[in-house]
This record gives C-alpha cells, structure tokens and sequence, in this order.
C-alpha cells in the first residue's frame, strides 16, 4: 500500500503517523530512559550505599552535556540502525534482568552494560552523523558504577604490575624485593595497596580521552587508534606515581597526607595532559611547520 493510498483509506492513522515521525527527539530519548528506570534505579542505589564512588555521574553529565550543545542538530529522523539497536538492548536488558524461560537472570553491572549501551545507541540515532561512535560509546560504559568491580577483579593483578615495574625503578638506589604486591625497600616493608591498583586513574584518563575525542570532533578510526597508548599513559603515570611514593617510604621519609595527595594529583594531571596532546587537534603553527620541512625535503629530492 503506497502512502497515497493510506492517506486515502486512513487519514486519521496517517496523520498519527506524520505527528509522530515528527516527534522531538528529546521525546525519544525520554521514552528510552524511561524504558530503563529499573537500571537507573539499581545505580542510585548502589551509589547511596557507598558501594562504589560517584565518578560515573561525571560520564552521564558529559552525555547530557553533548545532546544539550547540539539540542538544535538533532535529528527529525532517527538512523534506523542505531534505533533498531537502543530498541534491541532495552528489550535484552529487560529479558536479561528477570530471566525467561531457560535464561537465568544475569548480574545486575551486566544489565546495566546492556541498558547504557542501548541509551547510547539512542543517542547515536539522534545526534549528528558526524559524531563518533566510539567516544560516546565509552562514555556510556564509563558511567556505570563499576570501579568496586574493577577493583575486585582487576586491582589485585595491576598492583602487581604496578609493584614489579617499580621494583625495577628503584633498583638502582634502594635494595628492593618484591612480595606479591608489597615491596621491601632497604628492610621496610612498602605495601602497595588498593588506590595504588591505577583504577582510579584509568577511569580518568579514559573518561578525558572520551570527552576530548568528542571536543575535538574526533573521529572513530583517530579515537580508537589511540586508545592503546592512552592505557600505556595510564599504566606508565601510575607506575611513576607508586615509585615515587614508595622511593619516600623507604627512604624513611614519611609524607604528610595532603603532600601524598598532592603528589598523585600532579600525576594525574600530567597523566591527563598526555591524553590530551594525543588526542587534540595539531596546533595551527605545527601543521605549517610540518608543511615547511615536507616542501624542503620534497625540493631536496
């Protein structure tokens, strides 16, 4: 039946139709959130009792942030495929949360994964096509309370890691062993413990990569190219943070509380600020100067 036709037969049903193919997009958005009340619900409470930290909030702000900015780009229309997979994953996390039938009901972070990239995807219906995909996408993830699990399940290896790469910056002024996650520097006992792990700064140094990439008009391909060496950057400014700290402890120097903070803020800083060259535009000056040596090499041949 060709719209013609339908309009013919049915103009009432047509009508309905065309008011909502014309729907604001904030409408849309609203019905996908509201889809999803039962995993908002579970974050705020996980969130109120304290089980994990509220840096999530940041990521959701960030989100809220982008759709306000390009509120006037937004699509009529919503890009089917990205639609048809918010609509997908809000019926996944509905199904995954209670179980039907033989699928037993999944953790509550896991339907939170599928419920926030299933927003995501809504937002990518309506937002521009020259955003990113990626970026938003990480975004999304970020905002799940999920730095306790990380912490659980990852924080243990990566103080490891974090202990063992230190050992070895510190060999070359203090007689330093490794135990598991703790460090014997020159007879004291360093313990390298949970905040130690780099969780916290990981979330971060992502969370900046994410928003950056979005600032910048990033694309997919410049993003995600570059996410290994964010992790690199993370790892590396951790690691540089732990020596630093445990080269005070065993050297006997025991550092005031707020020093201790002071000190793994300016490494996150510069943690942050090496995210951002990597991911930042090159500035107006560079790019003619990289033209200039281009010119002169090309005329030399």
């Amino acid at each position: 039946m060709t719209l013609s036709t339908l309009a013919q037969r049915h103009p009432r049903l047509f009508d309905e139709l065309i008011r909502i193919d014309r729907a604001p997009a904030f409408g849309w958005i609203a019905l996908q959130a509201a889809a999803l009340i039962p995993t908002w619900w579970w974050m705020a409470r996980r969130l109120a009792d304290g089980a994990d930290d509220p840096l999530g909030l940041l990521a959701l702000a960030a989100l809220a942030g982008l759709v306000w900015t390009l509120r006037l780009e937004l699509r009529c229309a919503p890009r089917l495929g990205w639609l048809a997979l918010a609509s997908l994953g809000t019926l996944a996390a509905t199904v995954l949360r209670s179980g039907i039938g033989p699928l037993p009901a999944l953790p509550p972070l896991a339907v939170g994964l599928v419920a926030v990239l299933a927003l995501a995807a809504c937002l990518l219906a309506l937002l521009p096509r020259r955003v990113a995909a990626a970026p938003v996408l990480g975004l999304a993830v970020l905002a799940l309370p999920l730095l306790s699990s990380l912490q659980f399940y990852a924080g243990f290896p990566l103080r490891v890691i974090t202990a063992e790469a230190s050992r070895w910056l510190l060999a070359p002024a203090f007689e330093v062993q490794r135990e598991a996650a703790s460090l014997i520097v020159d007879g004291r006992l360093v313990i390298v413990d949970a905040p130690c792990s780099g969780v916290q700064m990981a979330w971060c140094g992502y969370f900046v990569a994410c928003a950056l990439a979005l600032w910048a008009g990033r694309s997919n391909r410049h993003f995600l190219a570059r996410l290994p060496l964010v992790g690199f950057v993370v790892l590396a400014g951790n690691i540089l943070r732990n020596s630093v700290l445990v080269a005070f402890e065993g050297a006997g120097l025991a550092l005031a509380p707020w020093l201790h903070e002071a000190i793994g803020l300016a490494l996150l800083a510069a943690v942050c600020a090496a995210i951002a060259w990597l991911l930042l535009p090159v500035s107006t000056p560079r790019r003619a100067m990289a033209a200039q040596r281009l010119t002169a090499h090309a005329a030399q041949h």
